[in-house]
């Protein structure tokens, strides 16, 4: 599975990064190493909550739309 992130430069320093097709997945570091690491972490985390979730209580949808 491939994944975008997007890593930010945080103000106070450091990273800061997040999956806009994980929603809620972010994460953060001191250094792009360590954010790098972090994020792998992250997204590793969310999938295995996801994969803990009953799909049959989902309200939420996804569809496709031509514009």
């Amino acid at each position: 599975m491939k994944l975008k992130a997007v890593i930010h430069s945080a103000e106070e320093g450091g990273y800061w990064a997040e999956v806009s097709a994980l929603p809620g997945c972010i994460t953060e570091g001191d250094s792009m190493n360590e954010v790098l690491a972090n994020l792998q972490d992250a997204i590793q985390g969310w999938l295995e909550v996801a994969n803990e979730i009953d799909p049959a209580v989902e309200l939420d949808q996804v569809i496709e739309l031509a514009i």
